[in-house]
């Protein structure tokens, strides 16, 4: 992988990870579009590119990582199951990210539900601070959806924040801070496989820190913009969107155009 492939895919993970598309199913797509998905370290790096961008909301959000030790626990109890179903179905999981038929199927199936989410949460909606504990293991529950390739956990726990009775702005501020735990998980996990395997060489541990900066770096300006968005128009542009990427990614399988991972 060089510096160039690493500085689109953190793009592309930095616009993404906290829109309701699948950051991972975007990148799983640029990567095979760039002849790098059958590269054994391009899962490492979409893998763990991702804590960079998480960061951002570290940063962005940092007054509320300073409330009491209860808002930590509610963390944790919206991680959980996302943790133990995670683990349990690992190997699932990871073939399934080998299927970009899989990231279409589920961008579009994820689409459908985001054209219409607002049109089925209409009644009123609450501005929440910090959920309970029912709320948090509910909204985690949600999250086990994203197990999917291409499924979206920004989109699966917004929804989960949404059917708590969240208004928009707080379902999308309540993903964005779970994502922080979830993600540092994942990425830790990763690059124990990694360096269990082989300890990557100093050019990849460079192009790796190169990836995480950009993706805060975009990330920052991202977060903003969306919550802003969602605030005034809702989901059904990112459904559509969805939708179509869905459509010429199975269009291009159906053509024969290689974007399989082999």
């Amino acid at each position: 992988m060089s510096y160039w492939h690493a500085f689109l895919l953190a793009i592309v993970e930095g616009l993404t990870e906290f829109l309701p598309v699948s950051s991972t199913g975007h990148m799983i797509i640029v990567a095979n579009l760039l002849g790098i998905g059958q590269l054994p370290f391009t899962d490492t790096f979409i893998t763990s590119i991702q804590f960079g961008a998480i960061l951002s909301v570290v940063v962005l959000y940092w007054r509320r990582f300073l409330q009491s030790f209860d808002f930590y626990l509610k963390l944790a109890a919206a991680f959980i199951p996302f943790g133990i179903l995670g683990f349990l179905l690992k190997d699932v999981i990871e073939a399934l990210l080998k299927n970009v038929a899989v990231v279409a199927w589920s961008l579009m199936l994820g689409g459908v539900v985001l054209v219409f989410i607002d049109k089925l949460f209409t009644s009123e909606r609450k501005q929440v601070t910090t959920p309970s504990f029912a709320q948090a293991v509910k909204i985690g529950l949600f999250q086990c959806v994203a197990l999917i390739p291409g499924v979206s956990r920004s989109a699966a726990t917004i929804v989960g924040g949404l059917a708590q009775g969240f208004d928009r702005r707080s379902a999308a501020d309540f993903s964005f801070l779970l994502a922080v735990p979830t993600m540092a998980v994942i990425t830790a996990y990763q690059l124990y496989k990694t360096f269990k395997v082989a300890a990557p060489g100093t050019d990849d541990i460079k192009i790796l820190l190169f990836g995480n900066v950009v993706a805060f770096i975009v990330a920052l300006l991202a977060v903003k913009s969306f919550v802003d968005f969602v605030s005034r128009f809702g989901f059904r542009a990112f459904g559509l969107y969805r939708i179509a990427v869905g459509m010429i990614i199975l269009i291009m399988l159906a053509l024969g155009i290689p974007l399989q991972i082999i």
